[in-house]
């Protein structure tokens, strides 16, 4: 989670100045059964760094603290916000940096151990997968815990996603100027080395990512942006951008059950989820492609209208660094 002090002061005073235009939005009718949005309310959730909805269970999200938590993960009902079950996870060593969640065929959860704020420091990270519990109460469950490298060398990552028609796991790399997909082996391996492979740039600073319900669509999300990407077998083919609300620190993001909406989820103690259309769909898993004119101009079609969030946030952030490069500059120069 290391972040620069240009980004961290822009993100503060986003946080503060923009938060009465979150507040004053009005609340869509969809809010009452959860893909509205919601907030969560749990105090032992103050970094959620991923979100993915229950197969299960609807109206369930779970999610995860990021580093310094424990191997916890928390049930979320998006109409109340409250956490319905805490799950222990078993048999696996102390987690370091979870970064993401993603539920698979037959509704197996995978746990992205995968951060590295280092940079490189980790020669291995860790994927962990368990059932999704078929009753939602606190219990403790054994995972499987799977070893990854990378064939070009340690990285840091935020994303993990499980394609839900054929089960393979992909990673995206988290870098300023843009990362790659990597792909996983066809099946996991608990008892060597998984190693994972570019397959495809992304170009996003990725804070994480999503397959739509079909698996035919990737979204992925960065602080400032995302990016919907056409599957294609894996060969995948940009479509255009998403609607990605302004958060304090934007880390998660999944599709709704029936993959009509796009929910985006950020760190921060009362952290609140917010809804999105997914441009073009259409029902069925049937959707177009998003327009490539971004947020701006997709409140006059099937998209959502640029939110005041964003707005507010753009500016602020404008005025932040400005603010934080001058006295910089100040310190540098010192006392003539």
């Amino acid at each position: 989670m290391r972040r620069s002090l240009a980004f961290l002061s822009g993100a503060l005073l986003i946080g503060v100045l923009a938060a009465p235009a979150s507040a004053s939005a009005p609340v869509s009718a969809s809010a009452a059964d959860g893909d509205g949005g919601f907030t969560i309310k749990d105090p032992r959730i103050t970094e959620s760094s991923g979100l993915a909805a229950s197969h299960l269970h609807p109206g369930i999200y779970w999610t995860h603290n990021d580093s310094d938590d424990g191997p916890y993960l928390y049930a979320v009902d998006s109409r109340t916000g409250k956490t319905v079950a805490t799950v222990t996870l078993r048999g696996i060593g102390s987690p370091r940096d979870v970064e993401a969640i993603s539920i698979g065929p037959g509704n197996e959860i995978y746990v992205g151990d995968i951060g590295d704020n280092f940079g490189g420091k980790w020669p291995y990270v860790w994927i962990y997968k368990l059932p999704e519990p078929k009753v939602l109460k606190d219990r403790t469950i054994r995972a499987t815990q799977y070893v990854v490298k990378y064939s070009d060398g340690p990285r840091d990552a935020e994303s993990l996603v499980v394609h839900p028609r054929t089960g393979r796991v992909y990673i995206i790399d988290k870098k300023e100027d843009g990362g790659h997909l990597y792909e996983g082996p066809a099946e996991l391996s608990s008892s060597g080395t998984n190693v994972f492979k570019p397959v495809a740039a992304v170009d996003l600073w990725a804070t994480d990512a999503a397959f739509s319900p079909d698996g035919k669509q990737l979204a992925v999300r960065g602080y400032f942006g995302g990016i919907a990407y056409d599957w294609n077998g894996g060969k995948i083919k940009r479509q255009g951008r998403l609607d990605v609300p302004l958060q304090r620190q934007g880390e998660s993001v999944t599709y709704t059950a029936d993959g009509s909406k796009l929910l985006y989820g950020s760190e921060g103690t009362d952290s609140t989820v917010r809804a999105e259309s997914v441009p073009g769909y259409k029902g069925g898993g049937d959707s177009k492609s998003p327009s490539e004119k971004g947020s701006a101009e997709a409140g006059t079609g099937g998209g959502s209208p640029l939110n005041a969030d964003y707005k507010v946030g753009a500016l602020v952030l404008a005025v932040g660094l400005a603010l934080v490069l001058g006295i910089k500059r100040l310190v540098r120069r010192g006392p003539r």
